[in-house]
Formats: structure tokens, sequence, C-alpha cells
């Protein structure tokens, strides 16, 4: 528990040294040599005293979750969803939260595998895009560049409207399509070619539609995207259920379609309006590469813990999410094999050559 402990704190110090060093009042020589000394000296702490123990899930008592999108969007609600319940159900003493957007997540990503020596209690949230975004190269980073710790959630998309929209069922949207394609426009928290791009195009392929002539205007994460749709920059909003829901509920959109294989909340499927389409867009959770086979069963063991808590279901029902847990060697089969499905349908929808 005491190296556990000093282990953290050095970090700490590493973090603090790292935020702080542009705001030092230093000499040069001091700053050339004396700050590469700080640095050298407590990043060799930690790695020694790194390697004196194991670390078990009884032991992790704090977790800095990264988020690769902006705020408002599903990773970061799953991420400060499961920080909140792990703190609350005490499983830890605490969880900080730093949000890390560009390049289609391909930022944060670059970052954890760069400063991978420093980032030992870091936990990056991500989901489907992270196949996606390396298949089309947004980033040249994939889950083979991280540890893949668990997948934990799945969540289907919805597409939605204004309350007061003239359209009211997905047939509505495919006959405007197609009288005009260009005016049927889809806002998304995600780039084009990523998951919010591919569900609307997916469905109009099902329906015997061009799915290349799908408007998608891609935001910065959902909540920005939803911010679009209410501005009247675009007619149809394509996101998670998760975060489509509460907006839902509040009556500030309504969901004209959920892309599960049948109604929820009384909300119609595209399977039940005619696309023969069902998707869910896991989310999961990766650490640096490098990190010891202990620490990764400790994550493990951790989440699987809190999915069995009171908390964590009073927040997945909240969400509309579904309990997906794959921990470890079986997460990683499974984005291996996910990696070839989605491939394979890009190549058919157009996206990949």
């Amino acid at each position: 528990m005491i190296l556990g402990q000093l282990v953290r704190i050095l970090r700490a110090i590493m973090r603090h040294l790292e935020l702080s060093q542009v705001r030092m009042n230093m000499t040069p020589t001091f700053n050339m040599l004396s700050r590469r000394a700080l640095f050298g000296g407590v990043a060799g702490l930690v790695a020694l005293l790194s390697l004196g123990g194991d670390i078990s899930a009884a032991e992790i008592n704090e977790i800095h979750f990264l988020i690769p999108g902006g705020a408002g969007g599903g990773w970061d609600g799953t991420a400060r969803g499961t920080g909140m319940v792990l703190t609350n159900e005490g499983l830890i003493k605490s969880g900080s939260y730093e949000n890390m957007s560009g390049a289609g997540g391909g930022k944060a990503i670059g970052y954890l595998i760069e400063t991978a020596d420093r980032q030992q209690g870091t936990l990056m949230v991500n989901s489907t895009p992270i196949v996606v975004r390396s298949l089309t190269k947004v980033f040249p980073y994939s889950f083979r560049d991280l540890t893949p710790i668990a997948r934990t959630i799945g969540d289907f998309q919805a597409i939605a409207v204004r309350p007061d929209s003239n359209i009211k069922t997905w047939g509505d949207v495919v006959a405007q399509f197609k009288k005009d394609p260009r005016s049927v426009k889809f806002a998304g928290g995600s780039v084009r070619g990523d998951l919010d791009h591919l569900v609307p195009a997916m469905a109009m392929k099902a329906m015997g539609l061009d799915p290349k002539q799908v408007v998608y205007v891609p935001y910065d994460a959902g909540g920005k995207a939803l911010a679009g749709l209410l501005s009247g920059e675009t007619e149809l909003l394509t996101t998670g259920f998760g975060e489509a829901i509460g907006p839902h509920r509040d009556g500030q959109i309504r969901i004209i379609a959920v892309s599960s294989d049948k109604a929820i909340e009384g909300i119609p499927s595209l399977k039940e309006q005619g696309a023969d389409v069902e998707f869910a867009n896991w989310r999961g959770f990766f650490a640096a590469p490098g990190i010891s086979k202990e620490q990764s069963q400790a994550y493990q063991d951790l989440l699987e813990k809190m999915m069995a808590t009171k908390g964590w279901e009073e927040l997945r029902a909240k969400n509309g999410w579904q309990n997906l847990y794959l921990p470890g060697d079986q997460f990683v089969s499974f984005l291996t094999e996910e990696e070839k499905e989605i491939g394979d349908l890009m190549r058919e929808l157009g996206f990949l050559k």
C-alpha cells in the first residue's frame, strides 16, 4: 500500500512539473539542466518503485480519465459517469478528467502513447471509432498501440429532429431524400466516415438508395452536434441513443428512429420502419502501452466490480446503455474481428478502397 502511495505521489509531482514548466522563472542554465534533472530523477523513481510490486484492484485509489473529445459527447459521459460511480461506491478515492479533442480522437491517443511512462494511472475512454478512424487513416494508430482494458457498454444510434419538425418518421426522411438528397442534412459529433455518418448511410443503403449521397455535417462531440440541430444548421441529428434520450425526454428533440432490433421507450427502430439495420456502438477503456499484466488485470477487475453495483445500474438505465463487459484478451479478439467486419462494410459503402 505504501509503495502504491509513493508511486502516485511521484506521478503527481511529474504532472505538476509538466504543467508548470512553462511558467517557471529560471535562468537559461537552470532551465536546461535542472529541469531535465528534475524530470529524469522523478521519472526514474517512478519506474523503479513501480517495479517493486504488483497493483491489485483494491490498491487503485485514483484514476485520471483521458477523454478524446469535447464535453457533452458519449465519451465524456461514459468517462465521467464511470468515475462518478467508482468514487460514489467507494471503489476509488477520486477521479480526474481531461478532455483532449483533435484529429478525430487521434490527439489523445498519440498523447497517451508518447507519454506512456507518465500515464500509469490513466484510463482513456474510446469506442468503435478507434477502429473506424484507424481504417480510414484519420490517425496512424490502432488499438494495438494501446493496452485494451475492457469493453463496458453498448449504445444504439439514434436519429432525431427538432420537436417542431415536419419530419415525423424515418419514412419522411427517406421520402425527402428521394426528392432531393442535398436537402437532407445530418449533424453528428464525429468526423466523416465515422459512426454518426455510417449509420444513416447504412440505413439509406438498406432502403435501396445511394449511401454516398448522404450529407453529413461533422461537429466536435455530440453536444455541439445537438446545438447544430437546435440552431437550424441541420434538420437531423445522428448520435448515440444515450446522448439523445435525455434531451428527448426533456422535449428538446424528438427521436424518430433507433438502431436496435425493436422499439425502445416507444421509439420505433429503423428495422420496424423498413431499414434492415441493427447497430450498437461499444464503449470501453484503454491504458497506456507497456503497463504490466498485473495492473491491466487490476483495472479489469475494478471495472467488473463497478458494473455490479447499484450505482452503475442506475446510471446505465438512465442513459439507455447495455452492459457488454468484455475484458482483456477477449476484448482484443473482439476488436480484431470488428476491424475486419467494419472494414468490409466501409469498402462496400465506398468509404474505403
